[in-house]
């Protein structure tokens, strides 16, 4: 199906569609990008050089709590392996946790509250991550 960007999936939920295959978050970690609650980061970005935060302070991937961005982005400047890696794996929880935000949303009747929070701070940069226990529950 090829259902790709976070807001994509929102929409493609919204609209009923419940199964997806996506390669995005793979390939978007081959190339440098990481997507956050607060919209897309590309680590090739100077201005991450010197940034001592994680990609996303609360997620719970190892690039998130073992890597700043700095080293992210010089991994990814290298053409290190490691890069790739790292920022693949932190994508795919980002999916995960979005979809599992989505269920959840959907079990407790909150699905256009969850996704309007959740399409404001990834477009405006601003978005605060759900957490599980701020998740909607059935």
């Amino acid at each position: 199906m090829g259902v790709g960007k976070p807001d994509d999936i929102v929409g493609a939920v919204l609209s009923g569609i419940d199964m997806f295959d996506c390669v995005l978050p793979t390939r978007s970690g081959r190339n440098g990008q990481a997507f956050t609650w607060n919209g897309t980061l590309n680590l090739r970005n100077a201005r991450h050089a010197e940034d001592a935060e994680p990609i996303d302070a609360k997620c719970r991937c190892p690039a998130c709590r073992q890597f700043s961005r700095a080293y992210l982005h010089h991994a990814v400047k290298a053409n290190e392996i490691i890069a790739s890696m790292l920022l693949t794996w932190h994508n795919l929880t980002f999916y995960q946790d979005l979809m599992a935000g989505l269920r959840a949303a959907i079990a407790a009747g909150a699905l256009r509250a969850f996704t309007d929070g959740t399409l404001a701070g990834y477009r405006s940069g601003q978005g605060a991550r759900p957490v599980p226990s701020q998740m909607p529950s059935g």
